[in-house]
């Protein structure tokens, strides 16, 4: 098999002298060019990669733990968002075994302009898949686990048995495990939503990304409006399910805008959002607008949280599935102490 390692962003630092960020390319991959996995990008002109300011920060990873998770990847043939993505946080997650997981493939038949995963034409389903996810769940020893996916328009339900076959495989494997997905929208494909519900996930995720407005340029294969039915479909359809979505910022959105998106997610009783920092994969890909402050992530944390959201992740190393175990006892808790508080207002009138 060919042997793959992720872009990581790593800081490195030099003795006495001021600490700088590097970013530092590691890709073994025969076709591992931005050229090669984003065919598409390639006639685009280059935006360069802004230095990232000293609150970015992830260390390289070295703790062993990390590499035994690799290789279990590796020996279950299993891909991750973790590498694909060239997410910052790898280090860190998978020295915890914490592990996202990819189905249906690396190779998405989307183009979004913030996104490091290959676009092409994928390749036929592999009908293992569900059984090799749920044993290295099991091998890990998962308290809760994340799937997500490539986008997969090629397939008439977009992929949305496998969803539901890799969850049943989980079930079967580590019962107690919590399952988690992030999916793709499911754009034009009627009833495959219907599909992974009934597979009853404890979480459904799928991210807005970035506000309206610029969904043309960023996300150009999707629509917003079919992100927030979806949504909201889900609670209609399941009512116990969680529901959640995030945001990248820093491309170019406004604040007013961010607002409006919260609103738009609680209206479809979206219970969790995530906000974070969009990083930049290649010169080929949408350049930072600005680098948000943690201080400004905290405020929006307040103003979601004041807008009844039951859990909130806003930082600038904030992703999709960060600290997704312990996010999730937060959310149950969360969700338990609002319907106590309820139950205890109707009982007092």
């Amino acid at each position: 098999m060919e042997r793959r390692v992720p872009l990581v962003d790593i800081c490195l630092f030099f003795g006495v002298l001021p600490l700088m960020s590097v970013r530092v390319l590691i890709d073994h991959r025969k076709e591992g060019s931005p050229a090669a996995r984003h065919p598409e990008k390639a006639h685009r002109p280059d935006n360069p990669i802004a230095r990232k300011p000293d609150w970015i920060r992830v260390s390289a990873p070295n703790n062993p733990v990390y590499h035994e998770t690799r290789k279990l990847m590796r020996d279950q043939k299993l891909v991750t968002v973790c590498e694909e993505a060239a997410c910052p946080n790898i280090g860190e997650c998978w020295s915890q075994r914490h592990a996202t997981m990819m189905i249906m493939g690396e190779i998405c038949t989307r183009a979004c302009a913030f996104c490091n995963v290959t676009t092409g034409l994928p390749h036929a389903l592999d009908a293992d898949e569900p059984q090799r996810v749920a044993e290295a769940v099991a091998k890990l020893g998962l308290r809760h686990v994340v799937i997500t996916s490539v986008d997969r328009d090629d397939l008439p339900d977009g992929g949305a048995h496998h969803f539901a076959r890799v969850i049943t495989a989980i079930r079967e494997a580590a019962p107690t495990t919590t399952i988690e997905i992030l999916t793709p929208d499911f754009l034009r494909k009627p009833g495959s939503l219907e599909i992974v519900v009934r597979a009853r996930p404890d979480v459904f995720n799928h991210n807005l990304e970035t506000v309206p407005r610029l969904y043309p340029s960023i996300r150009p294969g999707a629509r917003y409006y079919q992100s927030m039915r979806l949504l909201d479909d889900v609670k209609r359809l399941d009512p116990s399910i969680f529901t959640k979505s995030g945001l990248m910022l820093g491309l170019g959105e406004e604040k007013p805008e961010i607002l409006q998106v919260m609103d738009d997610l609680r209206i479809a009783d979206v219970d969790f959002i995530t906000l974070g920092q969009y990083l930049q994969p290649t010169v080929k890909h949408a350049a930072v607008a600005r680098f948000v402050t943690p201080e400004e992530f905290a405020d929006y944390a307040a103003m979601a949280r004041v807008k009844g959201f039951l859990q909130v992740s806003s930082s600038p190393l904030t992703r999709s599935s960060y600290h997704a175990d312990s996010d999730f006892a937060e959310l149950r808790a969360a969700r338990q102490k609002r319907l106590e508080t309820q139950n205890g207002a109707m009982e007092t009138k």
